[in-house]
């Protein structure tokens, strides 16, 4: 069996707002994110980790934030495009394991609707995907409260 693993790390800084989306689930939080597309870190991660696996490259490469029609995407596209390539080479997702990094917002109330939703959008069983959420015990820039940041492993297995 020619399995494959891959890695995907993505941070985002806190801005205005009023909300941050994880794994495709708006969370009520006293900031939202600064980035391009709507700034999911779990699933930017997520794509890296299985573009990472595929030898594809990595998010930037496929939805780069200089495209102006990536301009606030729900990244659960990403996600779904990302699947078809790996579709097109004969590949699909044995599992999916995701950290979140970040003091707040606290994420156990959506951690079954994230995991649910990421399932739903690898095409697998909501018990192939796992999240994770820790603090980094108020040190750097996730401990201050000035962003997050998630973590994604990856088993790609021929289809």
């Amino acid at each position: 069996m020619n399995i494959k693993v891959g890695t995907g790390f993505d941070a985002h800084a806190f801005g205005p707002g009023n909300a941050v989306v994880l794994g495709g689930i708006s969370i009520a939080h006293d900031h939202g994110v600064i980035a391009h597309s709507d700034g999911d870190v779990l699933l930017h991660a997520l794509c890296d980790a299985l573009l990472g696996a595929a030898s594809l490259g990595d998010i930037g490469q496929h939805f780069p934030d200089t495209d102006p029609q990536w301009r606030g995407a729900d990244s659960s596209r990403f996600v779904t495009a990302v699947v078809g390539m790996l579709a097109a080479r004969g590949l699909v997702v044995g599992n999916a394991d995701m950290t979140l990094l970040a003091q707040a917002p606290r994420i156990g109330a959506h951690r079954e609707a994230i995991c649910t939703h990421v399932a739903a959008l690898l095409g697998v069983e909501r018990d192939c995907v796992n999240l994770k959420a820790t603090t980094t015990e108020y040190l750097g820039f996730i401990g201050r409260s000035e962003g997050l940041g998630a973590l994604a492993t990856v088993l790609l297995v021929p289809a």
